[in-house]
Parts: structure tokens; sequence; C-alpha cells
């Protein structure tokens, strides 16, 4: 966003007598063709006696020429400029055809045109060695100008030199040093030796300190600077004059502000003029100051504002606090590389390599904040139908009472530290292991991959396939069968440990394992080991010999937990031998019928019977794995009971693996739910990273834990957000959906309190904007987390009838709240998960990690700055502590068509937003609706502003659903395509009178909407950008770009307007994304035009109905009837001109 700066500048000559003062030459004022938009310009001399006359030089320049007609002691010159620095990216040029790549010879009238700036000044060995070193191959002029200009800034260093005049080039050559105008001068005539015509400019450079420190590099001034200085321009044909700053071999951009550019530096001198002979005291300064600042996601809030929302935050707390709530709050940020934007993960794909490794490193540092003694879990998360295998996570999990499970960090194997481990290090590290456990170690069993199988597999590959050198493009199992072939089929796989905890005894028990086959053989596949154990050809127990399992519920009151240091020291090598040895088993006849395995079976019915084992035997069926893989030793975790039972296993592979001094990794089962134990996790989703952080108690911890993240996952190379082709600024795409629960399932406010549920459903159906205003760029009944009223028509009045039935006081079952909204809460499909107000978590029936009390607001995306992520906790926070106190209870608005029509424009989302800060003021809690201005500025960004005489046009963008069309055959399959050709605009128009102007879009008149401000109005105009293959309307083709004119009706004349592009308007098109904000702002501020108007005689569209218009041109003039005004009653709110598309 555009940034407001005032540059004060102050030149003082102080002399020892009175003299006289020739007439001067003042070149301190900006050159007319500066980019950077100057608004106010003040020139102040002193003495104030004096003549001025301003002028422009040969080159367009302009200057003043004072003159002084009467002697003085003192020289005083103040300039003052207003800019608005908005960015410009200095490569958004075109080049001529001819000019595209280094050399190139200039036309010959163009070449005659700039022959000033061909001229050779000096031509020095010091100069021409250095020319020879140039590099002069063919390249992209581009790529040329970088290179020139980097090289001589590498060459040359900086100094401030305060001597009068410009070195010569051999000078700044000999000494390797110079001030920014000696590089200017230097890099002038460098390009004029390599044949390209170049001038020296003098102006102002203005820096501003960066909101966000860089990770690459030196992230500029420390506070707001500004000074003279001096840099290079290059003529490029089609391109025109380019800027090169050789001082910090960089293009020229919106702080660099012209004042002269001259062939010679002489006649670009800031000051020139002469004295009599005396003393001179000479001082000056340069100051900017930030005059206005537009909110933006990079800094949203001011210190002022951040202090009063954290005051809020607390009062919250307090409130939170008196009516024993009981609240925690998590959420699910999720973060996008901030390197790559394109590759295939950061938009589509779940899964990628630079995605691993990335989350590995984000999970270490927040393991270093938040769990320093916490142990790493490398899981499987979510597993969605067309995958081939789960997808990957990185759990971390730490104690809540701070005890380490993990003590020595080294011990987790990580990226960086790969060693090459093998089966030998495995099977030492489990003889090890189950000394710690207090097991036989002759229970371990050594598994192997299916040998069989793989021949098998090997005999399909086709005979000209060399299965050594695979690729990419490969399947799986064609991969898998390759790695194993490389490994060879006979080298172990891993170890294999039967384990299972004995509630009698209280420690660790196993058995060996009988399999018919002599080894232990792995189902075939891609998965950990412990996941393809051939668990079915395990011998079978009888149902009365099975151990009885016993869920622990979350709702119990649980114990501390004990510390297993001692445990574990008194056990190692303390072998319990609970079965018998396997060489004493005996088998037992059963019935007197002798066991024999290779007797055929008889042919039973066709239905489910219980088969008696021929013999009984102790079948543990649950194992712990210890395989080589990728060069790790990971550690495969069976599941378990309890927590307690978890953590001694933890403690006992810690425990091993510091005795052997080998690092690995656990994963397999997680460790039981249990609210001793906090939980964050790391996990890929399409095109992001997702974080489950932990829940906080408080909004002191609230804020710690979402500063910690936003900032370690910044140092991990991850970002917040997204930028589209056309500069068009996005968050993740994943969400940040926010969690509501309580430090256990039974303290959640929402199960204690299911009127807190209906509270929020209602409001956030009666308030729109707050399901628009925090959402990602798909909204609608197909979207992540559709509205109640989004999709079915009747689920408002069953809604109403659901809320009758919430209990309010008494005795309220857990169970009540699931069961009242568990269908009505989903979307259109009957998803429950994909709903603005999931209760997924809340008290499933299905199964305990279901029943955690945990409601998720889904509406969320991922808010670029961590403040806007805690203002909008901060929001959720207040608004359950006002409901808590006051019950919202009321009707359910049925909005229809203003849903998608009204509430997609900034106007009416800002208007309903100001009604939810009037009701937390009127609750007690002062928040501001400037809080929310950044969120305004990122969800509907500014394009552009015009003044007409009295009238100020303001285009921002709109909110349009997109239409999820029909089935239809894609290459991976039937697919539903988005229709994402629509889009919307929202024009604003104040101090305008409506019965003598009227606005056009592209000739159609623009049904205007008086606000409650006079003079004001709004309207949106929904348009078709773009033409897609597969769309909705076919036939209809491309709207924009779109021509806003304001026209006079009594003069029968447009006063002016303005047009925005849908893409550049040279014809530019953009081959990547941008690369950071910067340029994605550049991109947005290219495509308006606030110049443009129609020029041609007015023929406005007759809208809905077939009405004559009589238009005539009268010696430059042209009259008109204006066309009626004619609403749309679907929605009034908006002009389609799709309506004006004829057959």
């Amino acid at each position: 966003m555009a940034i407001r700066v005032a540059i004060n500048h102050k030149t003082t000559y102080s002399y020892d007598r009175l003299v006289g003062l020739s007439p001067h030459i003042f070149r301190l004022r900006p050159a007319a063709h500066s980019r950077t938009m100057i608004e106010a310009y003040s020139f102040k001399i002193t003495p104030k006696e004096h003549f001025i006359n301003w002028q422009q030089d040969p080159f367009g320049n302009y200057q003043a020429r004072v003159v002084f007609p009467e002697k003085t002691t003192a020289l005083s010159v103040e300039v003052e400029v207003i800019a608005n620095l908005t960015v410009i990216n200095p490569f958004d040029f075109f080049v001529q055809d001819y000019a595209e790549n280094y050399p190139f010879r200039y036309e010959e009238q163009l070449r005659k045109e700039l022959v000033p700036y061909f001229e050779f000044k000096e031509y020095g060995p010091l100069l021409r060695k250095w020319i020879a070193g140039v590099d002069k191959s063919k390249k992209t002029i581009n790529d040329f100008l970088v290179y020139i200009n980097q090289k001589l800034n590498r060459d040359i260093n900086y100094s401030i030199r305060m001597e009068v005049g410009v070195q010569t080039c051999e000078e700044t050559l000999g000494k390797a040093l110079g001030s920014c105008r000696d590089s200017a001068w230097l890099l002038v005539q460098v390009l004029r030796h390599l044949g390209l015509a170049a001038r020296f400019v003098s102006g102002y450079l203005v820096q501003l300190t960066a909101d966000i420190k860089s990770l690459d590099g030196p992230s500029g001034p420390e506070n707001d600077f500004t000074d003279l200085h001096a840099w290079t321009e290059v003529y490029i044909p089609g391109a025109g004059w380019i800027g090169l700053d050789p001082t910090s071999g960089l293009f020229a951009g919106e702080g660099h502000i012209p004042l002269a550019c001259t062939p010679d530096f002489a006649s670009a001198a800031p000051v020139e003029g002469a004295t009599d002979v005396c003393e001179t005291e000479f001082t000056f300064y340069n100051k900017v100051t930030r005059i206005h600042e537009d909110p933006r996601v990079t800094k949203p809030y001011t210190k002022e504002q951040w202090t009063a929302i954290n005051a809020t935050g607390l009062k919250v707390d307090e409130d939170l606090e008196q009516g024993d709530v009981r609240m925690t709050m998590g959420g699910e940020p999720t973060f996008v590389s901030i390197d790559d934007m394109e590759a295939e993960e950061w938009n589509t794909a779940a899964d990628g390599k630079q995605k691993r490794i990335l989350s590995h490193e984000l999970i270490f540092r927040l393991r270093e904040k938040f769990g320093p003694n916490g142990m790493i879990h490398y899981g499987q998360g979510k597993w969605y139908p067309g995958e081939t295998l789960p997808r990957w996570q990185y759990g971390l999990f730490w104690r809540k009472d701070h005890y380490p499970i993990w003590k020595n960090t080294n011990l987790i194997a990580h990226e960086k530290i790969k060693k090459e481990y093998t089966h030998e290090t495995a099977g030492q590290f489990t003889q090890e292991l189950a000394k710690q456990l207090g097991i036989p170690p002759e229970y371990m069993s050594v598994a192997y991959e299916d040998v069989f199988y793989f021949l098998w597999a090997e005999g399909k590959v086709p005979v000209n396939i060399d299965l050594g050198k695979v690729n990419m493009k490969d399947d799986l199992e064609r991969k898998t069968l390759s790695q194993l072939l490389d490994k060879g089929l006979d080298t172990p796989a891993g170890f294999v440990l039967p384990l299972k905890w004995n509630y009698t005894n209280n420690n660790w028990k196993s058995c060996k394992w009988i399999l018919k086959r002599d080894h232990l053989f792995l189902i075939p596949g891609n998965s950990p080991m412990g996941l393809r154990l051939p668990l079915d050809s395990l011998p079978e127990v009888a149902k009365e010999d099975e151990p009885e399992k016993v869920e622990r519920s979350l709702f119990d009151d649980l114990p501390e937990l004990d510390h297993f240091d001692e445990t574990i020291i008194s056990r190692y090598d303390t072998v319990t031998i609970h079965p018998p040895k396997p060489e004493k088993i005996k088998y037992q006849e059963v019935e007197g019928k002798k066991w024999d395995p290779f007797k055929p079976k008889k042919k039973v019915e066709e239905k489910e019977q219980e088969v008696e084992p021929a013999f009984k035997v102790e079948s543990i069926k649950t194992a712990l794995c210890i395989e080589p893989r990728e060069g790790f030793i990971y550690i495969f975790i069976p599941p378990m009971d309890y927590l307690e039972h978890y953590l001694d296993l933890i403690a006992s592979i810690e425990a091993t693996a510091e005795r052997l001094q080998v690092p690995v990794r656990i994963e397999g089962y997680e460790p039981p739910r249990d609210y001793r134990m906090e939980r964050l996790v790391v996990s890929p989703d399409p095109g992001v990273i997702e974080v489950n952080i932990q829940p906080s108690k408080n909004w002191k911890e609230l804020t710690g834990l979402i500063d910690t993240l936003y900032d370690q996952a910044f140092l991990s190379r991850l970002g917040t957000e997204k930028f589209m082709l056309d500069g068009r600024h996005t968050g993740t795409g994943g969400g940040n959906h926010i969690t509501i629960g309580g430090a256990s399932p039974s303290e959640s406010p929402m199960l204690r309190r299911p009127d807190l549920l209906r509270s929020l459903i209602t409001y956030w159906q009666h308030h729109p904007g707050l399901s628009y205003l925090f959402s990602s760029a798909f909204i609608g009944p197909t979207s992540q987390a559709p509205r109640i009223d989004e999709g079915r028509d009747e689920k408002l009045y069953e809604m109403e009838i659901a809320f009758s039935q919430v209990p309010e006081n008494g005795f309220i079952p857990f169970w009540i709240v699931d069961r009242i909204f568990r269908h009505l809460l989903t979307d259109i499909t009957g998803n429950t998960h994909r709903s603005e107000f999931c209760i997924d978590k809340l008290y499933s029936p299905d199964t305990s990690s279901g029943r955690l009390g945990i409601l998720e607001f889904r509406a969320f995306d991922m808010p670029p700055h961590k403040e806007m992520s805690l203002v909008q906790m901060l929001l959720i926070r207040a608004l359950i502590a006002w409901f808590w106190k006051k019950p919202y209870k009321h009707g359910l608005v049925r909005w229809g068509t203003e849903l998608h029509d009204k509430f997609m424009l900034s106007h009416y989302v800002h208007e309903d937003l100001k009604e939810v800060v009037e009701d937390l003021n009127n609750a007690g809690y002062p928040f501001d609706i400037s809080w929310f201005e950044p969120f305004f500025e990122f969800r509907f960004p500014h394009y552009g502003t015009v003044q007409l005489q009295n009238i100020e046009m303001e285009i921002r963008m709109g909110i349009e659903p997109w239409h999820v069309l029909g089935e239809e055959m894609s290459s991976g399959g039937t697919a539903r395509f988005v229709d994402s050709s629509l889009e919307k605009v929202q024009v604003k128009l104040k101090g305008l009178n409506e019965s003598r102007y009227i606005l056009l879009c592209n000739g159609s008149r623009v049904p205007l909407r008086p606000t409650a401000v006079k003079g004001e109005y709004v309207c949106g105009v929904r348009y078709r950008a773009w033409q897609p293959p597969s769309a909705l309307h076919p036939t209809i083709g491309i709207d924009a770009p779109l021509t806003f004119d304001i026209v006079d009706t009594w003069n029968s004349r447009s006063i002016g307007g303005c047009t925005y592009y849908v893409a550049h308007p040279g014809g530019r098109s953009y081959d990547s994304f941008p690369v950071n904000s910067y340029e994605a702002e550049s991109r947005r501020t290219n495509r308006f035009g606030n110049t443009s108007h129609t020029q041609e005689v007015l023929r406005p569209s007759p809208g809905f109905s077939v009405v004559q218009h009589y238009i005539s041109q009268n010696r430059g003039s042209f009259y008109f009837d204006a066309p009626p005004l004619v609403i749309n009653k679907e929605y009034p709110y908006t002009l389609d001109l799709r309506q004006f598309w004829k057959k």
C-alpha cells in the first residue's frame, strides 16, 4: 500500500562577511518524468530579497534561476517534497525486438536523437582495462544490465565524499573507491563505451525501514532515511530510460526521485552559482517523515493500537475467569514456502521433498521453544481416496508437568546428521532394548521382505525396462522393487520384538512368534514394517484367553504421571519370562483329535463361524519394530492403551540409544490421547504445511504461542501469504482454523453450556461479514466451510427447531449437543467436517478421540501477519465471554440473495463489522473498527481512486462466489471444475449529485445504491474476466477492461472516469507468480488507469428492457438520453455485465 512521506531538505551557506551572490541555478524540483507521484512541492530561499524564475533546461528538467540584488551573510535553501511512495517494479517494461539481446544497434533516427548520450568524455587506460574485462557475450538486455550494474558495485567501494565535483573514471578505478556521483559517472562512461545511451541523474533517495527483516542479506536502514543521491539511466528502445544505481547494485525504484537528468554531471549539480571571496561554513540536513500509511499486512497495527488490543485481551480474560468459562483456544495455521510459490507441492500437491525438509526444520525449532524435552514422532496422518499412501506428519509431544520425555536432542535423528545405519545396528539396538525392557532377547525375530513375491513382481517388468534406472514417473511399486533389488532381498528388513504390558505384574512381556514359514516375511508394500507384519499368520488366541481391552475415558480424573528413570535402571538386564520358552511349548489336542496342518479342510457353509484353535499358545499380536530405512534407525511403537506405558517405553528407547550412541526416529502409533500431555503436529495439506498448535488457557499464553510460531516458521523459510499472477494477495489457501475447548474434555464450555454454540451460530448467521471478511477466496455452498444458510433452503427452519431443543439449565448430558446439531452443521453433501462450525471433535459417538470437547471455526483463512491472527482470536474470545454472560437468543435471518449480493461488497461488510464492534463495546469490550482495517485491505484490496471535480470514485475488489460445474472427464478421471472466470469490483462514489450525474460501466448504467452518508453511493459490478474452455454460459465473452464514466446529464458529456484492466494494459503476459508483496503490489497498480474515459459518443446499454435512445453529435459535443435506471430484482446491489451480451 502507498505511504505518503514528506522530504525536508535544508542547505545553509554562512559567510564571514557580507558578500555578493551571482545568479544561482537550483535543480531541486522533482523532474516531470518522476515515476513516484509528487503531491506537493515547496521551495524557500533566504535572503528574502530575491527574484525567482522557473524554467526548463534543454533536457526538460525544472530549474529555478534566482537573482539576489543585495549582499548577504547567509544563503539558505529549504525544500519540502510530499511524495506518495507506491511500489514500482523496475523490470516492468517492454523492449523492442531488435534490442532484446545485447549487443544491439540503435535505429538511425533514434541514434541521432540520443547523440549527446553517446559522447565519450573519458578513455583512460584503467577504464579501457575494466571494460575489456566485461563479458560481452550475447545475453538478454535485462541480464546484461543487471550484470554490469552489479559488477561495478562489487569493484567500487562506497565512501561519503564532501568535496565538490566528481572524480574522473581513472581516479575512481584507481582507488576502487568513490561516492554515489563518482560511481554514477563511471557507469555512464562504461555504458557509452559499450554502445548504450546513458545519462547522469541527480535526485533524492528515500529509504524506509523494512517492516520485516530479511532472511537473506541486508534489510535496509534501521531508520527512515533520505539524502541527495546520484545514479545512472540507460536508454533501451521500447523501455525508455531505465535507472541503474551502482551504489547499491540495484535498479532504481520508487525511492529514487530524479531532480535533473543530463548528459554531463556538470549540468546536473543541485546548486550552481558564485559568491565573492570569503570564508564559508556549510551545513545541511535531510529528513523524511511518514505522513500517512494505509494499513498493510506487513505492519497492520501501530504501537498504540497493539497496546489497546492487548489491554482488551486481558479484559476479556478477566471476564472469562470470573465466569468460570475454563476455555482453551488452539488452531491450525498453515504456511507456504517463501522461496518457491510455483512448485506443485506449494499449490495442489499434499507431499513434496522441500515440504518435508522445511517441516522437519520447523518441528525441531518448535521443540526448542515449546517442549525442549519433548518427543518428536514421525507418524502417518490423513489418507484421502486416490492417494497411494497416507500422508506423513511430524508430532511433538511433551508433558504438562515439564518432566522430560526425551532428554538428549542429539539422539533424535536429524536430516543434517544423517548416517548410513544398517541392519546390523538395528539388530544390536533391538537386543539392547530387550534388556532395557526386561525381555529375553531371543524373543526377537528377524524380518525379511517376501522374496517370492518380489521375484514374481520382477518377472512382470517389461524386458526393456532397467530397474536400476527408475525415475519420478515410475509407479511406486516399481520404485520399491528397484530399491529392494539394490539392497538385496536376503538382507534383513528389520527386527521385531513382540510387546505388550502385563497388567498383572506391571511390567513388559513378550513371546516368540510361531510362523509356518521358517522366517518372518513382511507383507509387500511401502509402509513402515510395523504396518506390514503378518499378524494373520500368527496363532489364533481363544476368545476366553484374549485380554479384555479397556479404553480409558478422557473424562476420567487421572493421577499425576510418574518418572520412569529409576524403574528403567532397576529393570535393566533383569529378564522376566511370562510364557514358557518356545522350544518347550507342547501342542494341546482339542477334543482328542490330533492337529494336522496338512490335512485338507472340509468345505463349510458360507456363514460366520467361530474357529477354535487346534492348540493353545500365548500369542502377542502387538510388536515393536526396529527398521533401518533411509540411513536412519526407525522404531515403530505398537498401539497402547495408557500413556504411562508409552512413556515407559520411550524412556527405555532413549536409554538404549544413549548406551549405543545411535540417534533414532520414533514412528508408529502416537501416545494415547491424554490431557496430561501437550501435542503439536506439523503435517502436509494440498499446497501448504499445517500446524496443529497446542491449546492456550489465556490471552498472554496465546500471544506468546502465536508470536513464537510465526517467528520460527519464518526462520524456517515458511511464510503466510501467496499471490496470484495478476498480483492479488491471498492467504496460504490452507486456512487458519480456530479451535475452542477445555483443559480436559469435561471442562469444555461447549459441552457444559450447549446454548453457547447456539449463540455463536445465531450471531454468525446475523452478521455475514464475519463469514466473508476472514474467509478464503473460495466461498459458497461448495466451499470448505459453508455458512448454515448456504446450500439448503430449509436448513434455517430446521436449525430453529434444533435451537428449541437446546437445554439451558439443570443436568446437561455431554452427548446432547452433538445429537442436536450433528446433522445440521454439514455441507450440502452431508460432510460434517466441512462446515463453518465443525463439531467432529466435540462429542462424537464413534471414538474417544472424537470426544475432545472441541469446536472448530473453519471459515478463517490464514492471515499474513501474526497480529492479525491474534485479533481474529480475540474477536472469538470476546464474543464467547459476552455470550457466556448473556446468551444470544434470536430468530435467524432469511438473507436470500442478499447474502451473495450485498455482502460481497467491502462497504456493506464494513458496515456489518461496525455493528459487531458496537455490540462488543456495549458488552464492555473496547474494540475499534480500525483493528479490522488490515483485513479489509487484504480481503478487498484497493485498486485505485480518481478525483473528478468534486466527485471521488474508488474501485476496490469485490467477492464473487465461484460455481462448481457438473461432472466432466479429466485426465485423472471424473472431476468437477470450478468456474473462476467471474469477478467483481466495488465502485464507490463520494460527493455525487444523483440528480445530475450518472455512472456508466462499459456503456451500461450502474444501479448506484445510496449509503448512510449524503452524496455517497456504492454498487458492485460482476464481469467475465477470462473465458475458460469449461464454464457457465460459454457463449458470453470477456467484459474486460472495465471503463467507468461519470456522465453529466445536464451538459450531456462525460466529465472523466477510469479504467480497470484484468491483465497488464500493455499486453504483458506474466509467466511466473510475484516473488514478494512488492512485485504483487506493482502488478495491481499497473492495472488501474486514472486518465481513461470514453471519448466517443456514449451509447448506453438499454438494461433489461428495450429502450430507444437518441444520440447525436454536433461540433465535437454529443448528446444522449440517459437510460432509465433498471434494477435487477435478484441482485439489486450488482450490475451484471453478462446481462448485456446479445445472442
